[in-house]
């Protein structure tokens, strides 16, 4: 599973770690709550997969997601390892085929342009995000790093404001000078780094 590489080390990240978080959800975990308030595990999955489908078919021209993304279908699907694989390596390979030189390429979320390296980590905030979301609702250690979440931030203060009224990221949180650069992408977009489901 996953063999494509996109060649942008922080989507590359990104995408691994939405593949770490769907793979540890468990049997029972489709339905569980997650920090995107309306949205169960599933929704969000879907989500991540069609906004990585929205992604390389912007650039590639190619069909876009079969549902809408900002209204996620409730059910994972007969085989959510093959959708996902085969989303993450269409993001992946559109992302390989961009020009590192280009001033700038066609993405689903505004601006709609951007320059190749902000459009890649757009698209890997997306990933990232949810993986964090798919994670902390069942169970699994968080998949960000502070590596990733720098850049994350940079481009997610460009592009999440127009984002929230559609439901994947909140308001921000207030900030809070005691986290690190994870918390702080995480209240950025309306995440409480502690969030953990009801006991």
């Amino acid at each position: 599973m996953g063999d494509i590489i996109s060649g942008w080390d922080v989507l590359d990240a990104s995408h691994e770690a939405l593949r770490k978080a769907v793979s540890g959800i468990p049997a029972g975990g489709w339905d569980l709550p997650t920090p995107c308030s309306e949205w169960s595990v599933t929704k969000v999955f879907k989500h991540a997969v069609g906004d990585q489908i929205g992604f390389a078919a912007t650039l590639t021209g190619e069909p876009g997601p079969a549902f809408n993304p900002f209204d996620p279908p409730a059910e994972p699907g007969a085989d959510p390892a093959a959708e996902l694989d085969d989303a993450l390596t269409r993001s992946a390979r559109a992302w390989a085929a961009v020009d590192r030189d280009a001033a700038e390429v066609p993405t689903p979320v505004p601006p709609n342009k951007m320059s190749p390296w902000a459009g890649s980590t757009a698209c890997a905030l997306d990933a990232a995000v949810h993986a964090w979301d798919i994670a902390v609702a069942t169970g699994q250690p968080s998949p960000l790093t502070p590596e990733m979440a720098g850049p994350l931030l940079e481009v997610a203060q460009q592009i999440a404001d127009p984002l929230r009224p559609w439901g994947a990221y909140a308001e921000a949180l207030p900030d809070d000078p005691s986290g690190d650069e994870v918390a702080a992408l995480l209240r950025y977009l309306g995440r409480d780094p502690h969030w953990a489901p009801a006991a």
